[in-house]
């Protein structure tokens, strides 16, 4: 029976050494989310303009793709109905400083977009990247 008391003490005093040594860090969660909460945030905003850096390779695409096929199907003002077809569903961010090239040859028609990459927060940093998006699309026989 000893024995077991002295088992019995010795958890209960390590079990209220360990009580005392987290009242004496009461606190220390907060202090290192705030000194974290930076870092997230700019993590944070690093990953939006990843995205933004992703939509815009969509868009610069889908934008050539229609351009292509607006260009190859008009009678007449290829070239406008080329150029219209690429600023049609383009969201204002991005039509802003939209540069769109359209040529024909005598079987293929093809666009080129390019599209300034948004910046999330103008006044951090900038992006100078533009994007380019290139589609063509066969001539359409005016029978």
């Amino acid at each position: 029976m000893t024995t077991t008391r002295t088992a019995r003490s010795g958890i209960r005093g390590r079990i209220t050494a360990l009580r005392e040594s987290r009242d004496r860090d009461r606190g220390q969660t907060a202090v290192e989310f705030l000194g974290m909460t930076p870092f997230i945030i700019l993590i944070m905003l690093v990953l939006w303009e990843c995205a933004l850096i992703g939509y815009t390779f969509s868009l610069a695409g889908n934008a050539a793709d229609v351009a292509a096929r607006k260009g190859s199907g008009a009678e007449y003002g290829a070239g406008a109905a080329c150029r219209a077809g690429a600023m049609k569903d383009l969201p204002d961010a991005w039509s802003d400083g939209a540069q769109v090239r359209c040529s024909g040859g005598s079987r293929l028609y093809e666009a080129t977009v390019k599209l300034k990459v948004p910046v999330l927060v103008p006044g951090l940093f900038d992006l100078d990247t533009e994007i380019t998006g290139k589609a063509g699309s066969p001539r359409e026989d005016p029978r």
